[in-house]
């Protein structure tokens, strides 16, 4: 899971993980909230449902999956970082939309690898931007995990990024496409953000029927809201470190670095920048151990 690459990132928890941190996931959903909320509905979850998210992160999903499963519902929720989870704990409670009753919340610290919880344990199991952490070999592991948990019947939904429809305009349309495929020639994290189109293959191997795949594309552009204009300057900034350390032109990344640098292309009156969120979605076969 924790590959050599992953402190070039930054913003790592305790597990080393980059763009971890809650501020930053934090961050990025306060940017993208209305296509989180798209994607959460494509899972198909209903009320009264027993729902897990699978690498919670610091919560921002929990209050939204409060609200589809309902008051009847349940919620629970693991994260490998202990102050993640302990965040995600307070959200649940603190954060429903509307101000509705909250579902009966369970928040632990865990690893999607080895689920702590037993066989059949829920109607559905919710895991967002968490599997680009994962290796080749570690994807299928966690997955397994995912239908033992599950009921036959019973929905894995899985959501991520995928990198290879990030695009910054003005400029070269395929600067940040041209960073990822040059990071993605070793294993490590660029690599897992590339193979995010792939899922629905994932999941079939992993036994899951049904499975059917939507990819969202969430674009933002001039005049950036505040949020998006916070978060993307943070994941440029990232990558453009990067970059220049593996020796891509410094004039094509150095104003990226910062980003009140007057040529950032994020200050740019005709500001552009997109990215691909991918969700696939499958059920547990009714003859499911």
């Amino acid at each position: 899971m924790l590959t050599d690459d992953h402190a070039a990132w930054g913003h790592t928890t305790s597990t080393g993980l980059g763009f971890t941190t809650g501020n930053v996931v934090d961050a990025h959903f306060a940017a993208c909230a209305d296509a989180y909320r798209t994607a959460l509905d494509l899972a198909g979850l209903h009320r009264g449902w027993h729902v897990l998210d699978a690498g919670c992160g610091s919560g921002t999903f929990l209050p939204l999956l409060a609200e589809r499963v309902g008051p009847q519902g349940r919620l629970s929720a693991v994260d490998l970082a202990p102050e993640n989870a302990a965040l995600a704990g307070r959200r649940v409670r603190q954060e429903l939309p509307g101000g509705g009753s909250a579902p009966p919340a369970d928040v632990r610290t865990g690893d999607v690898l080895d689920l702590p919880y037993p066989d059949n344990s829920f109607d559905a199991v919710w895991c967002a931007n968490t599997v680009q952490y994962l290796d080749d070999g570690e994807l299928p592991r966690a997955l397994a995990e995912f239908r033992r948990v599950v009921r036959p019947g019973g929905v894995v939904a899985v959501k991520d990024l995928d990198a290879a429809l990030l695009t910054l305009r003005p400029g070269d349309p395929f600067r940040l496409t041209d960073f990822f495929r040059h990071a993605a020639r070793v294993p490590g994290y660029a690599h897992q953000l590339l193979r995010t189109r792939d899922l629905h293959l994932w999941l079939r191997r992993a036994g899951l029927t049904g499975v059917r795949q939507q990819t969202l594309l969430i674009e933002h552009y001039a005049p950036l809201t505040p949020a998006a204009a916070h978060f993307y300057g943070l994941a440029t900034a990232s990558v453009a470190r990067q970059a220049l350390d593996s020796g891509l032109p410094e004039q094509a990344w150095a104003p990226l670095l910062t980003p009140e640098h007057p040529a950032h292309p994020l200050r740019s009156p005709d500001a552009y920048i997109s990215e691909g969120n991918v969700v696939a979605v499958g059920t547990v076969p009714p003859d499911s151990p």
